[in-house]
Protein backbone atom coordinates (compact mmCIF):
# COMPACT_ATOMS: atom_id res chain seq x y z
CA UNK A 1 0.00 0.00 0.00
CA UNK A 2 1.44 3.39 -1.00
CA UNK A 3 2.03 6.23 1.43
CA UNK A 4 -0.79 8.25 -0.16
CA UNK A 5 -3.16 5.30 0.31
CA UNK A 6 -2.23 5.06 3.99
CA UNK A 7 -2.80 8.80 4.47
CA UNK A 8 -6.16 8.59 2.67
CA UNK A 9 -7.21 5.72 4.93
CA UNK A 10 -6.16 7.66 8.04
CA UNK A 11 -8.13 10.67 6.80
CA UNK A 12 -11.20 8.49 6.24
CA UNK A 13 -10.88 7.10 9.76
CA UNK A 14 -10.60 10.62 11.17
CA UNK A 15 -13.75 11.70 9.30
CA UNK A 16 -15.65 8.69 10.65
CA UNK A 17 -14.43 9.35 14.21
CA UNK A 18 -15.38 13.04 14.03
CA UNK A 19 -18.80 12.14 12.63
CA UNK A 20 -19.47 9.61 15.38
CA UNK A 21 -18.46 12.10 18.07
CA UNK A 22 -20.55 14.88 16.48
CA UNK A 23 -23.67 12.72 16.19
CA UNK A 24 -23.24 11.32 19.70
CA UNK A 25 -23.01 14.85 21.09
CA UNK A 26 -26.24 15.80 19.33
CA UNK A 27 -28.29 12.63 19.82
CA UNK A 28 -26.97 10.48 22.65
CA UNK A 29 -29.83 9.99 25.16
CA UNK A 30 -28.84 11.83 28.33
CA UNK A 31 -31.58 10.31 30.48
CA UNK A 32 -33.42 12.55 32.92
CA UNK A 33 -31.96 16.04 33.12
CA UNK A 34 -28.75 16.34 31.08
CA UNK A 35 -25.81 18.37 32.42
CA UNK A 36 -26.17 22.10 31.82
CA UNK A 37 -23.06 22.16 29.62
CA UNK A 38 -24.55 19.49 27.36
CA UNK A 39 -27.90 21.27 27.01
CA UNK A 40 -26.17 24.58 26.21
CA UNK A 41 -23.75 22.95 23.75
CA UNK A 42 -26.57 21.23 21.87
CA UNK A 43 -28.60 24.43 21.73
CA UNK A 44 -25.64 26.44 20.39
CA UNK A 45 -24.22 23.85 17.97
CA UNK A 46 -27.36 22.19 16.63
CA UNK A 47 -30.37 24.18 17.81
CA UNK A 48 -33.22 22.39 19.54
CA UNK A 49 -36.70 21.81 18.16
CA UNK A 50 -39.85 20.98 20.09
CA UNK A 51 -39.01 17.27 20.25
CA UNK A 52 -35.57 17.84 21.74
CA UNK A 53 -33.83 16.86 18.49
CA UNK A 54 -31.62 19.21 16.44
CA UNK A 55 -33.51 21.82 14.47
CA UNK A 56 -33.34 22.09 10.67
CA UNK A 57 -30.03 23.95 10.80
CA UNK A 58 -28.62 21.34 13.16
CA UNK A 59 -29.47 18.50 10.79
CA UNK A 60 -27.77 20.38 7.95
CA UNK A 61 -24.63 20.59 10.09
CA UNK A 62 -24.79 16.94 11.13
CA UNK A 63 -25.28 15.66 7.60
CA UNK A 64 -23.61 18.35 5.52
CA UNK A 65 -20.25 18.61 7.27
CA UNK A 66 -19.35 14.88 7.13
CA UNK A 67 -20.62 14.68 3.55
CA UNK A 68 -18.54 17.71 2.64
CA UNK A 69 -15.37 16.29 4.23
CA UNK A 70 -15.92 12.92 2.55
CA UNK A 71 -16.53 14.59 -0.81
CA UNK A 72 -13.34 16.62 -0.45
CA UNK A 73 -11.40 13.45 0.40
CA UNK A 74 -12.76 11.68 -2.69
CA UNK A 75 -11.85 14.59 -4.94
CA UNK A 76 -8.32 15.02 -3.57
CA UNK A 77 -7.35 11.43 -2.75
CA UNK A 78 -10.01 9.34 -4.48
CA UNK A 79 -7.58 7.03 -6.24
CA UNK A 80 -5.47 6.57 -3.11
CA UNK A 81 -8.57 5.80 -1.07
CA UNK A 82 -9.72 3.17 -3.56
CA UNK A 83 -6.25 1.64 -3.40
CA UNK A 84 -6.38 1.52 0.41
CA UNK A 85 -9.84 -0.04 0.52
CA UNK A 86 -8.82 -2.60 -2.07
CA UNK A 87 -5.79 -3.55 0.00
CA UNK A 88 -7.98 -4.00 3.07
CA UNK A 89 -10.38 -6.27 1.18
CA UNK A 90 -7.49 -8.49 0.13
CA UNK A 91 -6.40 -9.32 3.69
CA UNK A 92 -8.26 -11.16 6.45
CA UNK A 93 -7.49 -8.46 9.03
CA UNK A 94 -8.58 -5.77 6.61
CA UNK A 95 -11.88 -7.52 5.95
CA UNK A 96 -12.50 -7.69 9.71
CA UNK A 97 -11.85 -3.96 9.99
CA UNK A 98 -14.22 -3.19 7.11
CA UNK A 99 -16.90 -5.49 8.52
CA UNK A 100 -16.60 -3.85 11.94
CA UNK A 101 -16.84 -0.36 10.46
CA UNK A 102 -19.85 -1.36 8.37
CA UNK A 103 -21.56 -2.92 11.38
CA UNK A 104 -20.92 0.21 13.44
CA UNK A 105 -22.50 2.38 10.74
CA UNK A 106 -25.56 0.10 10.55
CA UNK A 107 -25.98 0.03 14.34
CA UNK A 108 -25.54 3.80 14.51
CA UNK A 109 -28.11 4.36 11.78
CA UNK A 110 -30.57 2.08 13.57
CA UNK A 111 -30.03 3.84 16.90
CA UNK A 112 -30.48 7.23 15.25
CA UNK A 113 -33.72 6.10 13.61
CA UNK A 114 -35.05 4.80 16.94
CA UNK A 115 -34.04 8.04 18.71
CA UNK A 116 -35.78 10.20 16.09
CA UNK A 117 -38.91 8.02 16.15
CA UNK A 118 -39.12 8.15 19.94
CA UNK A 119 -38.67 11.92 19.98
CA UNK A 120 -41.23 12.41 17.22
CA UNK A 121 -43.82 10.56 19.28
CA UNK A 122 -43.38 13.18 22.03
CA UNK A 123 -43.63 16.32 19.89
CA UNK A 124 -46.97 17.26 21.41
CA UNK A 125 -45.40 17.39 24.89
CA UNK A 126 -43.73 20.51 26.22
CA UNK A 127 -39.97 20.67 25.77
CA UNK A 128 -37.57 23.04 27.52
CA UNK A 129 -34.49 23.50 25.30
CA UNK A 130 -32.55 25.23 28.07
CA UNK A 131 -32.99 22.25 30.36
CA UNK A 132 -33.08 19.63 27.60
CA UNK A 133 -36.02 17.76 29.09
CA UNK A 134 -39.71 17.13 28.54
CA UNK A 135 -41.60 19.39 30.92
CA UNK A 136 -44.95 18.55 32.49
CA UNK A 137 -46.97 21.68 33.29
CA UNK A 138 -46.88 22.48 36.99
CA UNK A 139 -50.24 23.32 38.48
CA UNK A 140 -50.11 26.20 40.95
CA UNK A 141 -52.78 28.08 42.81
CA UNK A 142 -51.10 30.89 44.68
CA UNK A 143 -51.11 34.63 44.33
CA UNK A 144 -48.87 35.90 41.58
CA UNK A 145 -45.87 37.97 42.68
CA UNK A 146 -45.85 41.70 42.13
CA UNK A 147 -44.87 42.94 38.68
CA UNK A 148 -44.50 46.67 38.09
CA UNK A 149 -42.32 47.79 35.19
CA UNK A 150 -42.55 49.96 32.05
CA UNK A 151 -43.53 48.78 28.58
CA UNK A 152 -42.33 49.58 25.07
CA UNK A 153 -44.60 52.64 24.95
CA UNK A 154 -43.19 54.06 28.17
CA UNK A 155 -46.34 53.25 30.15
CA UNK A 156 -46.21 51.86 33.68
CA UNK A 157 -47.61 48.33 33.80
CA UNK A 158 -48.84 46.59 36.94
CA UNK A 159 -50.06 43.01 36.93
CA UNK A 160 -53.06 44.00 39.05
CA UNK A 161 -54.51 46.05 36.20
CA UNK A 162 -55.29 42.84 34.31
CA UNK A 163 -57.52 41.25 36.96
CA UNK A 164 -60.40 39.53 35.20
CA UNK A 165 -58.20 38.47 32.25
CA UNK A 166 -55.85 35.52 31.72
CA UNK A 167 -52.23 36.66 31.59
CA UNK A 168 -49.17 35.02 30.03
CA UNK A 169 -45.92 36.13 31.64
CA UNK A 170 -42.82 35.12 29.65
CA UNK A 171 -39.13 35.99 30.00
CA UNK A 172 -36.68 36.63 27.16
CA UNK A 173 -34.07 39.10 25.92
CA UNK A 174 -33.13 40.64 22.59
CA UNK A 175 -29.56 39.34 22.20
CA UNK A 176 -30.64 35.72 22.74
CA UNK A 177 -30.62 33.87 19.42
CA UNK A 178 -31.36 30.34 20.64
CA UNK A 179 -34.40 29.74 22.84
CA UNK A 180 -35.78 33.29 23.23
CA UNK A 181 -37.22 33.59 19.69
CA UNK A 182 -38.98 30.27 20.33
CA UNK A 183 -40.35 31.48 23.68
CA UNK A 184 -41.67 34.67 22.13
CA UNK A 185 -43.15 32.86 19.12
CA UNK A 186 -44.97 30.33 21.32
CA UNK A 187 -46.24 32.94 23.77
CA UNK A 188 -47.53 35.19 20.97
CA UNK A 189 -49.20 32.19 19.34
CA UNK A 190 -50.95 31.23 22.57
CA UNK A 191 -52.11 34.82 23.16
CA UNK A 192 -53.44 35.13 19.62
CA UNK A 193 -55.28 31.80 19.82
CA UNK A 194 -57.01 32.85 23.05
CA UNK A 195 -57.77 36.49 22.21
CA UNK A 196 -61.47 35.74 22.62
CA UNK A 197 -60.76 35.06 26.29
CA UNK A 198 -59.08 38.45 26.66
CA UNK A 199 -55.61 36.99 27.16
CA UNK A 200 -52.85 39.49 27.93
CA UNK A 201 -49.21 38.81 27.05
CA UNK A 202 -46.41 40.29 29.17
CA UNK A 203 -42.79 39.58 28.19
CA UNK A 204 -40.22 40.64 30.77
CA UNK A 205 -36.65 41.25 29.63
CA UNK A 206 -33.93 39.18 31.26
CA UNK A 207 -31.29 41.70 30.15
CA UNK A 208 -32.09 45.17 31.52
CA UNK A 209 -28.45 46.18 30.96
CA UNK A 210 -28.96 46.15 27.19
CA UNK A 211 -32.76 46.00 26.79
CA UNK A 212 -33.17 49.49 28.20
CA UNK A 213 -36.56 51.27 28.21
CA UNK A 214 -35.48 53.26 25.13
CA UNK A 215 -34.81 50.03 23.20
CA UNK A 216 -38.00 48.17 24.12
CA UNK A 217 -40.00 49.58 21.20
CA UNK A 218 -37.55 48.45 18.46
CA UNK A 219 -37.19 45.08 20.17
CA UNK A 220 -40.97 44.66 20.20
CA UNK A 221 -41.03 45.54 16.49
CA UNK A 222 -38.24 43.06 15.74
CA UNK A 223 -40.18 40.35 17.58
CA UNK A 224 -43.36 41.41 15.73
CA UNK A 225 -45.32 41.61 18.94
CA UNK A 226 -49.04 42.31 18.48
CA UNK A 227 -50.36 45.61 19.77
CA UNK A 228 -51.89 44.04 22.87
CA UNK A 229 -48.57 42.49 23.97
CA UNK A 230 -46.37 44.37 26.43
CA UNK A 231 -42.58 44.11 26.53
CA UNK A 232 -41.50 45.10 30.02
CA UNK A 233 -38.24 46.53 31.33
CA UNK A 234 -36.93 49.33 33.49
CA UNK A 235 -34.00 50.08 35.76
CA UNK A 236 -31.63 47.15 36.26
CA UNK A 237 -32.42 46.88 39.97
CA UNK A 238 -36.18 47.00 39.33
CA UNK A 239 -36.08 44.27 36.68
CA UNK A 240 -33.73 42.10 38.73
CA UNK A 241 -36.04 42.46 41.73
CA UNK A 242 -39.04 41.40 39.63
CA UNK A 243 -37.19 38.38 38.27
CA UNK A 244 -36.24 37.36 41.80
CA UNK A 245 -39.84 37.67 42.96
CA UNK A 246 -40.95 35.42 40.11
CA UNK A 247 -38.23 32.89 40.87
CA UNK A 248 -36.66 33.10 37.41
CA UNK A 249 -33.38 31.18 37.59
CA UNK A 250 -30.68 32.77 35.46
CA UNK A 251 -26.91 32.94 35.12
CA UNK A 252 -25.35 35.89 33.31
CA UNK A 253 -21.90 35.79 31.72
CA UNK A 254 -20.39 39.13 32.73
CA UNK A 255 -17.98 39.02 29.77
CA UNK A 256 -20.45 38.34 26.95
CA UNK A 257 -23.78 39.28 28.51
CA UNK A 258 -25.23 35.89 27.54
CA UNK A 259 -27.84 34.60 29.97
CA UNK A 260 -28.67 30.95 30.65
CA UNK A 261 -32.32 30.66 31.68
CA UNK A 262 -35.32 28.31 31.56
CA UNK A 263 -38.00 28.64 28.89
CA UNK A 264 -41.00 28.23 31.17
CA UNK A 265 -43.81 30.79 31.08
CA UNK A 266 -46.29 31.58 33.82
CA UNK A 267 -50.04 31.56 33.29
CA UNK A 268 -52.00 33.80 35.63
CA UNK A 269 -55.74 33.29 36.04
CA UNK A 270 -58.45 35.94 36.16
CA UNK A 271 -58.13 36.23 39.95
CA UNK A 272 -54.45 37.11 39.77
CA UNK A 273 -53.25 33.66 40.83
CA UNK A 274 -50.42 31.69 39.29
CA UNK A 275 -52.21 28.78 37.65
CA UNK A 276 -49.49 27.03 35.61
CA UNK A 277 -45.77 27.09 34.99
CA UNK A 278 -45.29 25.46 31.61
CA UNK A 279 -43.23 25.23 28.44
CA UNK A 280 -44.71 24.34 25.09
CA UNK A 281 -45.84 25.52 21.71
CA UNK A 282 -48.73 27.90 21.11
CA UNK A 283 -51.52 25.28 20.99
CA UNK A 284 -50.22 23.60 24.16
CA UNK A 285 -50.18 26.89 26.09
CA UNK A 286 -53.54 27.92 24.62
CA UNK A 287 -55.07 24.66 25.88
CA UNK A 288 -53.82 25.45 29.39
CA UNK A 289 -55.17 28.99 29.19
CA UNK A 290 -58.59 27.60 28.28
CA UNK A 291 -58.53 25.72 31.61
CA UNK A 292 -57.98 28.85 33.71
Amino acid sequence: MSRRAVLALVALGAILAITVAWWALALWPAGGVPPAWLARTRAVCFGVDRSGLPDAGGWIVLIGEPAGMLGFLLVVWGAALREALGALRRSAAGRIVLAGATSAVVVGAGATTARVAAAASRRSEAFDPAAGVIVTPTRLLRQAPALALVDQRGDSVHLEQFLGQPVIVAFAYAHCETVCPLIVHDAVGAAEQTRALGTVLLIVTLDPWRDTPARLAPIADAWRLPLHARLLGGRVDAVEHALDLWGVARVRDEQTGAIVHPTSVYLVDRRGRLAFVASGDGPHLAALIARL
